[in-house]
């Protein structure tokens, strides 16, 4: 009995002075504990490949250990895998070199080691939020020896209460040998600094990077890529349609005998045709609905981005996105179910629920796909069991009910039929026509311009996921969104012209598939990416890294097409309204 009051006690105590260093105040007292988390360790060049810190045969500190849990659901999808480092820090309390434990190098951690430091492992740490990194070894110049840094000298600088820098130096190295003790010490120095605390990330950042000219350059030709397009659309629809109004007005006077001595050509021949559902409605409502709520979603996290500055905490951008992607799922129901009612669709159930999983579906099946893998490495970026129940509820309890929702505001709403046009009851013939003008050539060429106009943001935001920036210049990346959506609407726009001048009435999903394209150029820049640009290697890093770059891609194609689909959707509309058709 007495054993379980000193046992209860101690877990009390325990807790209690964990509760007084409260690293999410980030407010200290002197003398106040600090945590020196210890998160993953991995190869450089492989930044996604990663394992918790203590699989390599480091040791811990003396102090009691302390759990940590996963406080966002990003820090899990992420892989964060905190560990408390058992050293002994105190609030503006300077430590001397003090060896805190000693590694009896075995044969087995002697070969962990080594190869760690032949593939330039290297390890990140947290203090009060503050990430650190170091470097477990290195190689000597002939190649020969292999040496590991056993000591940790910790500068800290402290602004009233609270810490505002970090910054870690790696000393004494000593050469790996089987069968020897290697002690491992570190060393702490507090200094005053003038830092402010709202400004103590911005070491982080580098400004050098993301305000390249290169940067600017790429901005400034896609927007000047705007203008000329914008300019050329107006200009070619405009005079060519004049044209086209022109000549059906004084068609409208002929009687009959003459019209049909005429030579009839052109988008006004379809009409009745133009808005016949398209094929396979209820797939291409159920993307058009995911895209629109993926262009939601992105919207939405670039300007929490902008306003709160997510990239200072880890996870959060993901956390956010996931949050959002729930919170808005009643878009996906809305436009999708409205889309797919106006289309004669009766199988709206169906429908909803293709809708509503298409876009986790895949991603789900792509990342448990890449959690085997990395099962297998026994790496951190395995995804726990918890966090897949977590996802999944999320998507049955939350998406599916708010997708159920929007689905019958949209039916209900916007579900009925108000074509400008009578859709006749048998399909028009599709004339032959030249081979530039097929809906295959037209979908293949149809990304060329929009890839243009963000392929340059793509590199700076590549660079940021697999190498080690931090992006944090969403003020750009809200601005290529406005240009990518402005490019991809006018391109889709003289694409679905083209094809209805032809007398092709299948525009719906050419003007889907010409926009959702710019995601195959996408894909293909990221093999040259991955090839030309880093030095990633090994099967989980390749496989994680076009595994999600399809993911990404795809999500860019479904956003782009539906984008696309919108702008041409309001074009046809307009043209086919505007005329007088018998």
């Amino acid at each position: 009995m007495k054993n379980s009051v000193l046992r209860v006690l101690a877990i009390l105590s325990l807790i209690i002075s964990q509760a007084g260093c409260d690293e999410h105040e980030h407010t200290y007292e002197d003398g106040e504990e600090v945590v020196l988390w210890m998160n993953t360790v991995g190869p450089y060049h492989n930044r996604q490949e990663t394992y918790e810190y203590f699989s390599l045969p480091f040791c811990r500190g003396p102090k009691a250990s302390i759990g940590h849990y996963h406080e966002t659901l990003g820090e899990a999808l992420l892989g964060v895998e905190l560990e408390f480092s058992g050293l002994d820090i105190d609030y503006k309390g300077d430590v001397p070199k003090t060896e805190y434990c000693t590694v009896d190098l075995t044969e087995e951690k002697y070969q962990a080691f080594i190869y760690a430091v032949k593939s330039h492992y290297w390890y990140q740490m947290y203090i009060d939020d503050l990430p650190i990194w170091g470097i477990v070894g290195e190689i000597d110049e002939g190649g020969d020896g292999f040496f590991i840094w056993t000591h940790k000298k910790f500068d800290i600088g402290f602004n009233e209460k609270q810490i505002v820098d970090v910054n870690l130096t790696s000393e004494s190295k000593v050469k790996l040998q089987p069968n020897i003790k290697i002690s491992f010490s570190y060393e702490l120095k507090w200094h005053t600094s003038k830092i402010k605390f709202e400004d103590r990330f911005d070491k982080y950042l580098d400004p050098n990077f993301f305000q390249h000219r290169i940067h600017w350059f790429s901005i400034f030709n896609s927007f000047m890529m705007v203008i000329f397009l914008v300019g050329l659309v107006s200009m070619i629809l405009m005079r060519t349609l004049r044209k086209d109004y022109a000549r059906y007005s004084k068609e409208d006077d002929l009687d009959d005998m003459e019209k049909d001595l005429g030579d009839e050509y052109g988008w006004k021949q379809v009409h009745g045709d133009v808005f016949r559902p398209a094929s396979h409605a209820m797939l291409f409502s159920a993307f058009v609905g995911t895209g629109y709520h993926i262009s939601i979603v992105s919207l939405c996290v670039i300007c929490f981005a902008i306003i709160g500055e997510l990239y200072t905490e880890r996870g959060s951008v993901l956390s956010t996105a996931i949050f959002v992607y729930a919170a808005t799922a009643p878009v996906n129901g809305y436009f999708g179910g409205s889309l797919y009612a106006r289309m004669g669709g009766k199988v709206w159930i169906r429908q909803m629920l293709l809708s509503a999983f298409l876009m986790p579906s895949v991603v789900c099946g792509m990342a448990f796909f890449i959690n085997f893998i990395a099962i297998y490495y026994h790496a951190s970026r395995a995804i726990p069991f918890g966090t897949m129940v977590a996802v999944t509820c999320i998507c049955i309890f939350v998406i599916l009910p708010l997708n159920l929702v929007g689905t019958v505001l949209g039916r209900n709403l916007a579900g009925t039929p108000n074509y400008p046009c009578r859709i006749n009851a048998v399909p028009r013939p599709i004339p032959e026509k030249k081979w530039f003008m097929e809906p295959s050539v037209i979908v293949v060429l149809g990304g060329i311009l929009p890839f243009g106009s963000i392929f340059i943001e793509m590199y700076f935001i590549f660079t940021s996921f697999w190498a080690y920036k931090i992006y944090y210049v969403y003020g750009f990346m809200l601005l290529v969104f406005i240009i990518l959506t402005i490019v991809t609407v006018c391109v889709t726009i003289v694409c679905t012209y083209f094809l209805l001048n032809a007398e092709d009435y299948r525009w719906q999903w050419t003007s889907f598939l010409a926009a959702a394209s710019t995601a195959v150029y996408v894909y293909m820049y990221s093999f040259y990416y991955f090839f030309f640009k880093t030095k990633m290697y090994g099967l989980f890093q390749t496989t994680f890294y076009f595994g999600y770059m399809a993911l990404f891609s795809l999500a860019l194609g479904v956003m782009c097409g539906t984008i696309g689909y919108a702008g041409t959707s309001t074009f046809v509309r307009k043209i086919y309204s505007t005329v007088k058709i018998d």
